[in-house]
């Protein structure tokens, strides 16, 4: 447990008592509210300055969409997220900030803004764990001005998918400073690639605020509808694996969080990443190693 000041003990007594499913239902009903056009033009306007987003970058002019939601999970405008033509190249599955990247070795442990967790009780999967121990992570933190669709950091076929529920606890900094393991406490949304990479694991994790995760290339995900806000962990496996190509939307964040990609050891090397430092999707993190 952490040696934290009076005044974050509090804040961390209060957020695990406090309602947070409630907490997230009641934010996702507002954001999806339609105003009057011209207020809700306003209210999107105002969001933007708040947050010092670049409305410009969206596919649709302000007045075009809806709701808040509608606006949070944007579309970008056409050839803004360039890729590298160098095949070899992995990417950045989000925009956001570098939390964390490294190698996931000494016990299996990821580090994240200083809290430490096992793949096991990321994946929730001892076999995916095993095969990725010792690989390369890259953690990204999504705050309310990035753009919150992840895409395939590196072509292949998914070969299943698993929705973990968990906690909904905010991902800031200070956040992840109070509570140790928090990523692998919060509910999760793991997607499975394997291809010229070897096989890689692109996990969104959920927060406060969170009204759901989609998942682009399976319609049968929504994991705050129907029987996915359960809590047991559902999985599928796909009989006829989908290919995907680096840069295709995997998913939404309904509100947003952080990506953790890990990868399978020996694979890929990992660029040098500044942690704090923010990255665009489509940014090379790393490079498929020959062979």
């Amino acid at each position: 447990m952490p040696n934290l000041p009076l005044g974050e003990r509090v804040v961390r007594t209060t957020w695990r008592l406090a309602p947070k499913q409630l907490i997230s239902r009641v934010i996702g009903w507002g954001a999806r509210r339609k105003l009057p056009r011209p207020l809700q033009t306003s209210v999107l306007r105002a969001y933007a300055k708040a947050y010092r987003l670049e409305p410009g970058e969206a596919e649709h002019p302000l007045d075009r969409y809806t709701s808040l939601q509608d606006f949070f999970t944007r579309r970008l405008g056409p050839g803004l997220r360039p890729l590298p033509a160098d095949e070899s190249l992995v990417v950045a599955p989000s925009d956001g900030t570098i939390c964390d990247a490294g190698l996931a070795t000494a016990g299996r442990l990821l580090e994240a803004k200083g809290s430490l967790f096992t793949l096991r009780d990321l994946l929730a999967d001892d076999t995916l764990a095993a095969s990725l121990a010792g690989g390369p992570y890259v953690v990204i933190y999504l705050s309310p001005r990035d753009y919150h669709r992840v895409h395939f950091p590196t072509s292949g076929k998914v070969l299943s998918w698993s929705h973990i529920p968990g906690k909904l606890f905010p991902v800031g900094d200070r956040s992840v400073r109070r509570e140790p393991g928090l990523f692998a406490r919060n509910e999760r949304f793991v997607t499975v690639i394997e291809g010229p990479a070897g096989r890689c694991a692109v996990v969104m994790v959920a927060a406060v605020g969170v009204g759901h995760i989609t998942a682009s290339y399976d319609p049968e995900v929504a994991t705050h509808a129907g029987g996915f806000a359960t809590g047991t962990v559902r999985r599928k496996r796909f009989d006829s694996p989908p290919a995907v190509v680096r840069g295709q939307e995997l998913g939404i964040f309904n509100l947003g969080s952080t990506t953790v990609t890990i990868y399978e050891p020996g694979r890929i090397e990992l660029r040098e990443l500044v942690s704090n430092a923010p990255i665009k999707m489509g940014v090379p993190v790393g490079r498929i190693l020959p062979g």
